[in-house]
């Protein structure tokens, strides 16, 4: 269980953040003069290196949206126009690939940062870029609810209202989506629709609530008894994917992609959804009452909402080392082997040099964003200070690379084990010491966050 520093405040943490950003700015630029495009995006380093690993294309907007992050933090003029110029040349597919569910990953944190960036005066006004930074996020937004199924709807046990569906297809409802409805949020907040066939209207703000109503009656378990393992001890544990029938739209069991089972928990799909859900009722605070009460009313919504946040934080809290590093997944079968007094690993710091099973410091860093702003929100400093506890891990010399020959900023990454695609250095048995770009670019965004906390103006994706 994390070992929370109540008395830790986000001004504590600046000098580790300023330091964390000197060492950035070497890592973008290393990145940028050395990697052959002709390989693909950037995924994640082997021996140091950035490297690629063909699936989709969703870590793009990382890349380049890292230097957008690093530009905010210290006004370099080098970053944000290697940024910039990046995003307008390289990510115009992005807006209108209707074959991913990735949308809020590579988009808003590309034009969405640098619509942002304009809004906070932090940029120059200018009428033509901000135009297309809002073209380009009003169409994202579109095409990413476009890829929606209503077989939820269907379900025997009476829940469910449609999702987007995976790029598995329309039978997969992934936790990782949670994330990406800031696409639709911003796109709707822009004053856009999404147009279908006979010129149907939809509303991308119905369709942003019914996700994640969704998400939060089948991704999130409550301790409940809907199958065995949902029990008070497991409340808060996610299912990285649910599926469903396509014949007849009931749901028919969890599943797991990237985890160990689909009965435990992959700690970096719990984290998408900590975060998910605690940036929607942040901006569910921008929309008015008459707009949310067609779709339930500002209760039922911010209910179900605050419901899965609050399970999911706690489920993160008690399922993570003392030191808020949490393995990759909290049933993996290694993890009893870990040793120590009751092979009981969670009364101590997580240790990513062992022989059994690999942490995730990527989990870490979207799930302690997402509990410092489910803090603020609920009011719950627990929360926040869990966050910030999990912060100062991370910006400590077993996570922040200092190395400038890697290139990578964030230690400890997995991407899949099940696949073994992570590289395991020479004389370990498990991976460890690698990085990757959404490990990389949250930990910037984390950073952000919290020194928006410091200064009293909050960093929002919108």
């Amino acid at each position: 269980m994390i070992q929370i520093d109540t008395e830790l405040s986000p001004k504590d943490l600046l000098p580790a953040i300023d330091t964390m950003w000197q060492h950035s700015a070497g890592k973008i630029r290393s990145i940028a003069d050395t990697y052959d495009r002709s390989q693909g995006s950037p995924v994640y380093t082997v021996a140091g290196k950035y490297s690629t690993r063909g699936w989709t294309e969703w870590t793009q907007g990382f890349e380049y949206g890292s230097a957008i992050l690093q530009f905010h933090a210290t006004t370099d003029p080098h970053f944000l126009d290697w940024g910039r110029e990046q995003t307008r040349s390289k990510m115009a597919p992005h807006l209108t690939h209707t074959g991913v569910h990735d949308h809020g990953f590579n988009n808003v944190s590309t034009y969405g940062s640098l619509l942002r960036l304009m809004n906070q005066g932090r940029i120059p006004e200018n009428a033509a870029e901000r135009d297309f930074y809002e073209l380009a996020l009003k169409i994202s937004g579109a095409v990413q609810a476009r890829r929606w199924t209503t077989i939820g709807t269907r379900d025997n046990r009476g829940g469910g209202e449609g999702y987007i569906y995976s790029f598995n297809g329309p039978h997969s409802l992934f936790a990782d989506t949670i994330r990406s409805l800031r696409a639709l949020a911003i796109s709707h907040q822009l004053g856009h629709l999404l147009h279908e066939e006979g010129d149907v209207r939809v509303n991308l703000l119905e369709r942003l609530v019914q996700h994640a109503r969704t998400t939060a009656e089948y991704t999130v378990f409550y301790g409940e008894g809907r199958d065995r393992y949902d029990t008070p001890a497991t409340r808060g544990r996610t299912a990285h994917e649910c599926i469903f029938n396509l014949n007849d739209g009931n749901f028919r069991c969890p599943n797991s992609q990237q985890g160990y089972s689909p009965f435990t928990t992959w700690t970096r799909g719990l984290a998408w959804v900590i975060c998910g859900y605690a940036e929607q009722l942040e901006f569910l605070r921008t929309v008015d009452d008459a707009e949310l009460d067609p779709l339930g009313g500002r209760t039922e919504i911010e209910g179900f909402m605050c419901k899965a946040a609050t399970a999911t934080c706690d489920f993160f809290i008690e399922h993570s080392p003392t030191d808020g590093i949490p393995y990759w997944d909290t049933g993996a079968p290694g993890l009893v082997h870990l040793g120590g007094k009751n092979d009981d690993y969670l009364n101590r710091p997580a240790d990513p040099f062992n022989d059994h099973e690999p942490v995730d410091s990527t989990a870490a860093a979207i799930a302690a964003q997402g509990l410092i702003r489910f803090g603020e929100y609920s009011g719950e400093s627990r929360y926040t200070q869990a966050g910030l506890t999990c912060l100062r891990t991370l910006l400590g010399p077993t996570y922040l690379s200092a190395d400038p020959a890697h290139q990578g900023l964030l230690l400890h990454s997995i991407y899949h084990q099940p696949n073994g695609w992570d590289y395991v250095p020479e004389g370990s048995t498990v991976a460890n010491g690698e990085s990757s770009m959404w490990g990389d670019y949250h930990l910037r965004e984390l950073a952000l966050t919290v020194q928006g906390l410091a200064a009293g103006t909050p960093l929002t994706f919108f």
